[in-house]
Protein backbone atom coordinates (compact mmCIF):
# COMPACT_ATOMS: atom_id res chain seq x y z
CA UNK A 1 0.00 0.00 0.00
CA UNK A 2 1.34 3.66 -0.42
CA UNK A 3 2.42 5.48 1.98
CA UNK A 4 0.03 8.04 1.99
CA UNK A 5 -2.81 5.87 0.50
CA UNK A 6 -4.38 5.59 3.99
CA UNK A 7 -5.23 9.33 3.72
CA UNK A 8 -7.70 10.96 6.39
CA UNK A 9 -8.37 14.90 7.12
CA UNK A 10 -8.23 15.16 10.94
CA UNK A 11 -11.38 17.22 12.19
CA UNK A 12 -10.97 20.20 14.42
CA UNK A 13 -6.33 20.23 13.94
CA UNK A 14 -5.19 22.90 15.11
CA UNK A 15 -7.94 23.17 18.03
CA UNK A 16 -7.31 20.02 19.30
CA UNK A 17 -3.25 20.06 18.69
CA UNK A 18 -3.73 23.44 21.26
CA UNK A 19 -5.91 21.92 23.69
CA UNK A 20 -3.59 18.92 24.28
CA UNK A 21 -0.94 21.05 25.10
CA UNK A 22 2.11 19.17 24.23
CA UNK A 23 5.13 19.24 26.39
CA UNK A 24 8.25 18.43 25.02
CA UNK A 25 9.09 15.79 27.29
CA UNK A 26 5.73 14.06 28.32
CA UNK A 27 4.20 11.27 27.18
CA UNK A 28 1.33 11.25 24.83
CA UNK A 29 -1.35 8.76 23.26
CA UNK A 30 -3.19 8.66 20.08
CA UNK A 31 -5.48 6.60 20.17
CA UNK A 32 -6.61 6.46 16.82
CA UNK A 33 -4.08 6.56 15.04
CA UNK A 34 -5.46 6.31 11.51
CA UNK A 35 -3.18 8.45 8.76
CA UNK A 36 -1.11 9.76 11.55
CA UNK A 37 -1.89 13.52 11.41
CA UNK A 38 -2.82 13.96 14.50
CA UNK A 39 0.35 11.99 15.96
CA UNK A 40 2.84 13.64 13.38
CA UNK A 41 1.37 17.03 14.77
CA UNK A 42 2.17 16.15 18.57
CA UNK A 43 5.39 14.46 17.45
CA UNK A 44 6.92 17.60 15.52
CA UNK A 45 6.45 18.92 19.26
CA UNK A 46 8.10 16.62 21.27
CA UNK A 47 11.85 16.49 21.83
CA UNK A 48 12.70 13.90 24.51
CA UNK A 49 8.96 13.03 24.90
CA UNK A 50 7.41 9.90 24.04
CA UNK A 51 4.58 8.85 21.56
CA UNK A 52 2.07 5.64 21.97
CA UNK A 53 -0.12 5.00 18.67
CA UNK A 54 -2.60 3.03 19.17
CA UNK A 55 -4.70 1.29 15.94
CA UNK A 56 -6.42 -1.70 15.31
CA UNK A 57 -6.80 -1.11 11.05
CA UNK A 58 -4.03 -2.62 9.28
CA UNK A 59 -4.28 -0.42 6.25
CA UNK A 60 -3.44 2.38 9.31
CA UNK A 61 -0.77 0.25 10.82
CA UNK A 62 1.42 -0.24 7.92
CA UNK A 63 0.55 3.74 7.16
CA UNK A 64 1.56 4.42 10.42
CA UNK A 65 5.07 2.12 10.79
CA UNK A 66 6.25 3.97 7.38
CA UNK A 67 5.36 7.99 8.52
CA UNK A 68 7.43 7.05 11.63
CA UNK A 69 9.56 4.59 10.87
CA UNK A 70 12.98 5.40 12.18
CA UNK A 71 11.58 7.94 15.07
CA UNK A 72 12.10 6.94 18.87
CA UNK A 73 9.73 9.29 20.22
CA UNK A 74 6.94 7.02 18.64
CA UNK A 75 5.93 3.19 19.37
CA UNK A 76 2.91 2.17 17.37
CA UNK A 77 0.65 -0.09 18.58
CA UNK A 78 -1.96 -2.78 17.24
CA UNK A 79 -4.77 -3.03 19.76
CA UNK A 80 -8.63 -1.63 20.29
CA UNK A 81 -8.23 1.68 22.48
CA UNK A 82 -10.92 0.73 24.69
CA UNK A 83 -8.05 -1.77 26.23
CA UNK A 84 -6.14 1.52 27.00
CA UNK A 85 -5.30 0.79 30.46
CA UNK A 86 -3.75 -2.65 29.88
CA UNK A 87 -2.25 -1.20 27.63
CA UNK A 88 0.13 1.46 29.08
CA UNK A 89 0.20 -1.22 31.83
CA UNK A 90 1.64 -3.69 29.97
CA UNK A 91 4.26 -0.98 28.42
CA UNK A 92 4.60 0.30 31.90
CA UNK A 93 4.35 3.73 31.52
CA UNK A 94 2.63 4.96 34.48
CA UNK A 95 0.38 8.12 33.68
CA UNK A 96 0.37 10.22 30.66
CA UNK A 97 0.57 14.31 29.65
CA UNK A 98 -1.80 13.85 27.12
CA UNK A 99 -4.78 11.71 25.54
CA UNK A 100 -6.06 12.20 21.93
CA UNK A 101 -9.23 10.05 20.70
CA UNK A 102 -10.87 10.96 17.26
CA UNK A 103 -13.51 8.78 16.81
CA UNK A 104 -15.67 7.34 13.94
CA UNK A 105 -14.50 6.28 10.37
CA UNK A 106 -11.40 7.69 8.42
CA UNK A 107 -11.36 9.33 5.74
CA UNK A 108 -9.38 6.47 3.89
CA UNK A 109 -12.02 3.73 5.06
CA UNK A 110 -15.27 5.67 3.54
CA UNK A 111 -13.33 6.74 0.48
CA UNK A 112 -11.73 3.10 -0.32
CA UNK A 113 -14.98 1.21 -1.95
CA UNK A 114 -13.61 -2.33 -0.72
CA UNK A 115 -13.83 -1.59 2.21
CA UNK A 116 -17.81 -1.42 2.36
CA UNK A 117 -18.40 1.24 4.32
CA UNK A 118 -20.09 3.51 2.15
CA UNK A 119 -23.40 3.27 0.19
CA UNK A 120 -21.98 5.26 -2.69
CA UNK A 121 -20.15 3.15 -3.74
CA UNK A 122 -20.48 -0.51 -4.52
CA UNK A 123 -18.43 -3.09 -3.01
CA UNK A 124 -18.60 -6.27 -1.00
CA UNK A 125 -20.40 -5.40 2.17
CA UNK A 126 -17.95 -5.61 5.19
CA UNK A 127 -17.50 -2.51 7.44
CA UNK A 128 -14.88 -3.82 9.69
CA UNK A 129 -12.11 -1.42 10.32
CA UNK A 130 -9.94 -4.56 11.87
CA UNK A 131 -10.61 -6.23 8.81
CA UNK A 132 -11.58 -9.36 11.23
CA UNK A 133 -14.46 -10.68 13.17
CA UNK A 134 -17.96 -10.49 12.04
CA UNK A 135 -18.88 -8.53 8.80
CA UNK A 136 -21.68 -6.41 7.55
CA UNK A 137 -22.29 -8.98 5.07
CA UNK A 138 -22.55 -11.33 8.47
CA UNK A 139 -24.82 -9.07 10.23
CA UNK A 140 -27.64 -8.44 7.66
CA UNK A 141 -28.06 -11.82 6.47
CA UNK A 142 -28.01 -14.11 9.82
CA UNK A 143 -29.31 -11.83 12.20
CA UNK A 144 -33.13 -12.60 13.47
CA UNK A 145 -35.39 -9.69 12.18
CA UNK A 146 -36.01 -8.59 15.78
CA UNK A 147 -32.00 -7.43 16.44
CA UNK A 148 -31.57 -6.39 13.55
CA UNK A 149 -34.41 -3.76 14.41
CA UNK A 150 -32.94 -2.56 17.30
CA UNK A 151 -29.53 -2.19 16.09
CA UNK A 152 -31.01 0.36 13.34
CA UNK A 153 -33.28 1.81 15.57
CA UNK A 154 -30.29 2.35 18.44
CA UNK A 155 -27.44 3.02 16.91
CA UNK A 156 -28.94 4.35 13.53
CA UNK A 157 -31.91 6.58 15.38
CA UNK A 158 -34.20 5.03 12.33
CA UNK A 159 -37.49 5.78 13.04
CA UNK A 160 -38.42 3.79 9.93
CA UNK A 161 -36.09 0.48 11.69
CA UNK A 162 -38.99 -2.08 11.38
CA UNK A 163 -40.10 -1.47 7.61
CA UNK A 164 -36.26 -1.78 6.83
CA UNK A 165 -35.74 -4.61 8.88
CA UNK A 166 -38.41 -6.83 7.97
CA UNK A 167 -37.45 -5.83 3.94
CA UNK A 168 -33.73 -7.02 4.92
CA UNK A 169 -34.92 -10.71 5.99
CA UNK A 170 -37.71 -10.95 3.25
CA UNK A 171 -34.93 -9.99 0.22
CA UNK A 172 -32.26 -12.12 1.93
CA UNK A 173 -35.14 -15.32 1.74
CA UNK A 174 -34.20 -14.81 -2.21
CA UNK A 175 -30.68 -14.46 -2.60
CA UNK A 176 -27.82 -13.13 0.41
CA UNK A 177 -27.72 -9.39 0.23
CA UNK A 178 -24.15 -9.40 -0.63
CA UNK A 179 -23.48 -5.43 -1.58
CA UNK A 180 -23.30 -2.17 -0.55
CA UNK A 181 -25.58 -0.64 -3.37
CA UNK A 182 -27.95 -4.19 -2.86
CA UNK A 183 -28.11 -2.68 0.61
CA UNK A 184 -29.15 0.51 0.11
CA UNK A 185 -31.30 -0.33 -2.52
CA UNK A 186 -33.45 -2.59 -0.14
CA UNK A 187 -33.74 0.09 2.63
CA UNK A 188 -34.90 2.59 -0.21
CA UNK A 189 -37.29 0.99 -0.55
CA UNK A 190 -38.43 0.64 2.34
CA UNK A 191 -39.27 4.04 3.09
CA UNK A 192 -41.58 6.11 2.48
CA UNK A 193 -41.08 8.26 -0.83
CA UNK A 194 -40.88 11.86 1.03
CA UNK A 195 -37.84 10.01 3.38
CA UNK A 196 -35.79 9.29 0.30
CA UNK A 197 -35.61 13.07 -0.68
CA UNK A 198 -34.39 13.88 3.28
CA UNK A 199 -30.38 13.17 2.37
CA UNK A 200 -29.62 9.37 1.35
CA UNK A 201 -32.10 6.88 2.93
CA UNK A 202 -29.68 4.56 4.14
CA UNK A 203 -26.99 6.52 5.90
CA UNK A 204 -28.71 5.98 9.62
CA UNK A 205 -28.73 2.03 8.89
CA UNK A 206 -25.27 2.23 7.20
CA UNK A 207 -24.06 3.91 10.30
CA UNK A 208 -26.20 1.42 12.55
CA UNK A 209 -24.78 -1.68 11.07
CA UNK A 210 -20.85 -0.42 11.13
CA UNK A 211 -21.27 0.65 15.08
CA UNK A 212 -22.56 -2.55 15.28
CA UNK A 213 -20.04 -4.44 13.73
CA UNK A 214 -17.06 -2.90 14.96
CA UNK A 215 -18.59 -2.17 18.47
CA UNK A 216 -17.79 1.51 18.54
CA UNK A 217 -20.34 2.49 21.30
CA UNK A 218 -20.08 -1.06 23.81
CA UNK A 219 -18.14 0.30 26.58
CA UNK A 220 -17.74 3.74 25.11
CA UNK A 221 -18.30 5.61 28.31
CA UNK A 222 -16.19 3.03 30.11
CA UNK A 223 -13.12 3.53 27.92
CA UNK A 224 -13.01 7.59 28.28
CA UNK A 225 -12.96 6.97 31.90
CA UNK A 226 -10.32 4.86 31.48
CA UNK A 227 -8.04 7.37 29.86
CA UNK A 228 -9.00 9.90 32.14
CA UNK A 229 -7.71 7.64 35.09
CA UNK A 230 -4.54 7.03 32.76
CA UNK A 231 -3.70 10.80 33.14
CA UNK A 232 -1.31 13.15 35.21
CA UNK A 233 -2.72 16.01 37.43
CA UNK A 234 -2.92 18.30 34.95
CA UNK A 235 -2.71 16.00 31.67
CA UNK A 236 -5.77 16.77 29.31
CA UNK A 237 -7.67 14.27 27.35
CA UNK A 238 -9.58 15.35 23.80
CA UNK A 239 -12.19 13.29 22.35
CA UNK A 240 -13.77 14.05 18.91
CA UNK A 241 -16.86 12.83 18.18
CA UNK A 242 -18.84 12.27 15.35
CA UNK A 243 -22.38 12.12 16.44
CA UNK A 244 -24.83 12.25 18.81
CA UNK A 245 -24.79 8.75 20.25
CA UNK A 246 -20.86 8.89 20.39
CA UNK A 247 -21.12 12.37 21.98
CA UNK A 248 -23.70 11.38 24.80
CA UNK A 249 -21.37 8.86 25.80
CA UNK A 250 -18.14 10.97 26.03
CA UNK A 251 -20.37 13.67 27.78
CA UNK A 252 -21.57 10.79 30.31
CA UNK A 253 -18.34 9.81 31.14
CA UNK A 254 -16.67 13.09 31.63
CA UNK A 255 -20.01 15.14 33.08
CA UNK A 256 -19.81 13.42 36.68
CA UNK A 257 -15.71 13.85 36.92
CA UNK A 258 -16.82 17.63 36.96
CA UNK A 259 -18.75 17.39 39.66
CA UNK A 260 -17.78 18.59 42.89
CA UNK A 261 -19.59 18.80 46.50
CA UNK A 262 -22.96 16.94 46.69
CA UNK A 263 -24.11 18.37 50.32
CA UNK A 264 -27.73 19.85 50.33
CA UNK A 265 -27.53 23.87 49.66
CA UNK A 266 -28.49 24.72 53.01
CA UNK A 267 -25.97 22.94 54.77
CA UNK A 268 -23.53 25.79 56.27
CA UNK A 269 -20.06 23.84 55.27
CA UNK A 270 -19.36 20.95 52.94
CA UNK A 271 -19.52 17.38 54.29
CA UNK A 272 -19.57 14.98 51.83
CA UNK A 273 -16.40 16.07 51.26
CA UNK A 274 -16.39 15.53 47.07
CA UNK A 275 -14.05 17.70 45.22
CA UNK A 276 -13.95 17.81 41.16
CA UNK A 277 -11.60 15.84 39.56
CA UNK A 278 -12.31 17.61 35.95
CA UNK A 279 -11.86 20.66 34.72
CA UNK A 280 -14.11 20.86 31.24
CA UNK A 281 -13.72 23.06 28.61
CA UNK A 282 -16.74 24.07 26.35
CA UNK A 283 -17.14 21.77 23.97
CA UNK A 284 -15.43 23.14 19.98
CA UNK A 285 -17.43 22.43 16.62
CA UNK A 286 -16.49 23.15 13.19
CA UNK A 287 -16.34 27.08 11.64
CA UNK A 288 -18.19 27.39 8.50
CA UNK A 289 -15.01 27.19 6.25
CA UNK A 290 -13.80 24.02 7.61
CA UNK A 291 -17.39 22.32 7.10
CA UNK A 292 -17.19 24.15 3.62
CA UNK A 293 -13.72 22.45 2.85
CA UNK A 294 -14.80 19.26 4.39
CA UNK A 295 -18.55 18.64 4.69
CA UNK A 296 -17.89 15.18 6.73
CA UNK A 297 -17.02 17.33 9.73
CA UNK A 298 -20.43 19.59 10.09
CA UNK A 299 -21.00 17.35 13.11
CA UNK A 300 -18.26 16.56 14.49
CA UNK A 301 -17.44 18.18 18.31
CA UNK A 302 -14.29 18.49 20.53
CA UNK A 303 -14.90 17.70 24.43
CA UNK A 304 -11.53 18.45 26.26
CA UNK A 305 -11.31 17.52 30.45
CA UNK A 306 -8.26 18.42 32.27
CA UNK A 307 -6.97 16.86 35.59
CA UNK A 308 -6.86 17.96 38.77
Amino acid sequence: MDFFAFHHTPVLFSETIDAIGVNPEGTYVDCTGGGGGHSAAICERLTSGKLYIIDRDPEALETLKKRFEGNSNVIIIKNNFFNIKGILNELGTGAVDGILADLGVSSHQLDDASRGFSFHKNAPLDMRMSKEGMSAKDVVNSLPEQELRRIIYDYGEEKFAPSISRAIVSAREEKPIETTFELAEIVSQAVPAAARRDGHPARKTFQAIRIYVNGELDGLTNAITDMFDCLKPGGRLCVISFHSLEDRAVKQALSPLAKGCTCPKNFPVCVCGNTPKAKLFKPVTPGEEEIAQNPRCRSARLRVAEKL
